[in-house]
């Protein structure tokens, strides 16, 4: 949502930094101002000042400065919004959102209700169990067995779940409260619709977010019984794509320590901060996702994934690799650490040491070694056709990468492993994504993904598509195999609905079908109708000016992002990623956005135009926001419809590029028909969330 400058500093008059500084820090008066060790850098003497008169923070050893606001989003890893609000709440102010509808204020108020009233039962429980654990002394003897103290213990909160069914019940009188179920604590029964505890008989994890508030939780059992480790249910303050287990309690180690420590277990974590590596956490039951490297960048510039050498720990560091590639800048260290297959990080440390376990920190494999093993794997790199393989397993891993010297490093790195040029590299890659690019037919509603980059010429509209003359699904760029059962969608059969100029080729300028099919002749001064309409009639069309080069869907989301910088926070994983794999150019813009959306929250268009100057997205974006369909215009409620449309439409078309993809793939990979199924799935969701869209998108 756009926060009115206003409001921010009158948020800014009331609160006081040292106030907000000082319950992370302790301070201590010094002349005008107060003085502590700095929380962004370890140091034995303090360098870090906050200014009572100025209400600013400043670190002269390295550099961190800001308002209560910077300080929080430095260190509590909150977004823009997230610390405006959590400020506002401490001093009573009521945030702004008069960019809303009323419904729309009204739902957030609610949802946001229901998230503060779960966290407050997930808390009572919580406190439940840890009072339940000095009475469980076979859950006692577990800890001392595993070597965790009590003072580990109270940092991250562990409690005991005793075994009965019904133990929540004398926690809260009311047992029935759907809140209780909401919240994951309780189980429904479907069949009878008896209610019973989710955890019984476990140690109890507490799970909570960088505010430090509980969120869930997860249980393990004592013995070997299976699961041995039970998590919360996905909940509305709780999603395991997000989070990860002792976040809240590792941020200042973080930074003391220089990078985070991503292990698989909640034991691990917890055994490593007893030994000295309070830097660690831990992924909840999931695999990685970009939404948790993201998190842990808040927070640090380095991160070690630390798996099993076993064949899962291999796989897990593979999805962690795909998770972290397009976050991997140059200024960034990613390492992935393989312990022996018998061990995992609690065992490794408690058998060799501390000082051992950070040796095989410290020798981690690289983000970029890993990424060739990742290629090579199951390559004979001695053999030509190994050699091949590689390269082609390299070449959609090395396209995740934002663009930087990294990038172009593991570019020649990858060429001279396959005996090849980098130049004959990229133009090989370049071809062949050329090649396996869906085709896009030329009718009227046939969607494309974008018309061509800024500055080339467009399509040729004249030429009727392959099926009007016979040709066969091959011919459109699909393979010689038969068309699968799913036919794509949106293949309209109008016909020329009137004589002005296309915007694109069966597109205006927002991305919309407009219905044009395009004339058979080779321009458009012939005296002949359209194709397909009395060919041999006489037809006069107005005169026409210069052919404008369409715009496109990339261009439109790209205008209104920058427009609505806000509308950032509405984005998934999934439009994010569509967006950044469109073209080259956009994607880094895309990244330059979501970077400065991260750091400093929405941004008028007039702020990030100067922030962009010097930029190599620069060109792009002023580009863009200065053509004659720059600035959107209407109701913001209109125009987040609009960008919704905008980015299904985008997400369609990246999906048909991966049913191409995997058509072609279906001779030599078992998996292909499945994905496949599921591809055309999910196009199938959103081409019915289309139809449900209001005809403004």
């Amino acid at each position: 949502m756009a926060i009115p400058q206003s409001f921010i500093q009158e948020l800014l008059s009331r609160v006081d930094v040292v106030d907000i500084v000082g319950r992370y820090v302790q301070l201590k008066k010094g002349g005008a101002n107060f003085m502590g060790l700095c929380p962004f850098h370890g140091e034995k003497s303090p360098s870090f000042t906050v200014s009572p008169s100025k209400q600013f923070f400043h670190c002269f050893g390295c550099g961190k400065n800001g308002n209560a606001i910077g300080f929080l989003m430095e260190h509590a890893g909150m977004g823009f919004v997230e610390a405006v609000q959590d400020l506002a709440n401490q001093v009573g102010l009521q945030v702004p959102q008069d960019d809303i509808s009323p419904a729309e204020r009204e739902r957030q108020a609610q949802q946001k209700q229901k998230q503060a009233t779960l966290t407050d039962v997930l808390e009572k429980a919580g406190d439940s169990y840890r009072k339940q654990l000095k009475t469980a002394q076979h859950a006692i003897d577990y800890l001392k067995k595993r070597g965790v103290s009590g003072e580990v213990c109270k940092r991250f909160g562990l409690g005991y779940a005793p075994a009965g069914w019904h133990g929540l019940a004398s926690v809260f009188p009311e047992y029935d409260n759907p809140q209780l179920e909401e919240s994951g604590l309780v189980i429904v029964s479907e069949e009878d619709k008896r209610r019973y505890d989710r955890f019984r008989d476990r140690l109890m994890f507490p799970i909570r977010n960088v505010k430090g508030e509980c969120i869930g939780f997860g249980g393990r059992v004592f013995g070997d019984e299976k699961p041995k480790y039970l998590n919360s249910p996905e909940t509305p303050v709780f999603h395991k794509g997000r989070e990860l287990y002792g976040l809240f309690e590792a941020r200042q180690a973080l930074r003391d320590m220089g990078y985070a420590l991503v292990t698989e277990g909640y034991m691990d974590v917890v055994a490593l901060a007893q030994l000295g590596f309070a830097n660690a956490v831990a992924t909840l039951g999931t695999a990685c996702t970009p939404d948790h490297v993201q998190k842990l960048f808040r927070f640090t510039e380095a991160v070690v994934f630390s798996f099993d050498g076993d064949g899962a720990g291999r796989r897990a560091a593979r999805k962690a690799l795909d998770a972290a590639l397009p976050l991997a800048t140059d200024t960034r260290s990613i390492k992935f650490l393989f312990l022996p297959a018998e061990h995992d990080p609690d065992s490794f440390i408690r058998e060799f040491g501390s000082e051992a376990f950070a040796r095989y920190v410290g020798d981690a494999t690289p983000l970029s070694r890993f990424l060739i093993e990742a290629a090579s794997d199951g390559c004979d790199l001695g053999q030509t056709e190994g050699r091949a393989h590689m390269a082609s397993n390299a070449r959609p891993l090395w396209s995740l990468l934002p663009d930087g010297v990294l990038k172009r490093q593991l570019l020649s790195e990858i060429a001279a492993l396959a005996q090849l040029d980098s130049r004959d590299l990229s133009e090989i890659w370049a071809k062949e994504a050329a090649r396996t690019a869906p085709a896009r037919p030329r009718t009227a509603a046939a969607p494309t993904h974008d018309a061509p980059p800024l500055g080339e010429q467009p399509p040729a509209w004249d030429a009727p598509p392959a099926w009007e003359h016979g040709g066969s699904w091959s011919d459109m760029g699909g393979p010689s195999a038969p068309a699968p059962d799913y036919p794509p969608s949106g293949y309209s059969q109008g016909g020329f609905s009137n004589h002005s100029a296309p915007q694109g080729a069966g597109q205006n300028a927002y991305g919309q079908s407009s219905g044009w099919r395009g004339n058979r002749q080779q321009g458009f001064g012939r005296d002949k109708k359209p194709w397909g309409r009395n060919k041999g009639s006489e037809w006069n069309p107005p005169p026409l000016g210069p052919r404008v080069t369409p715009g496109t869907r990339t261009d439109q989301a790209a205008r209104l992002l920058m427009a609505h910088m806000e509308f950032m926070e509405e984005l998934t994983h999934e439009d994010f990623d569509a967006l950044t794999h469109s073209t080259e150019a956009h994607g880094a813009l895309f990244r330059w956005l979501e970077a400065q959306f991260t750091e400093s929250g929405p941004r008028s268009w007039a702020v990030l135009r100067e922030q962009l100057k010097g930029l190599p997205q620069q060109p792009l974006a002023e580009k863009l926001m200065n053509s004659v369909h720059a600035q959107p215009e209407g109701e913001l409620d209109e125009l987040r419809v609009e960008l919704r449309g905008v980015l299904n439409r985008i997400l369609i078309e990246h999906i048909k590029q991966q049913i191409t993809q995997t058509i072609q793939s279906m001779s030599t990979d078992p998996s292909a028909t499945q994905r496949l199924r599921d591809l055309y799935a999910r196009q199938q969701t959103l081409d019915q969330q289309m139809r449900n869209l209001p005809s403004s998108s």
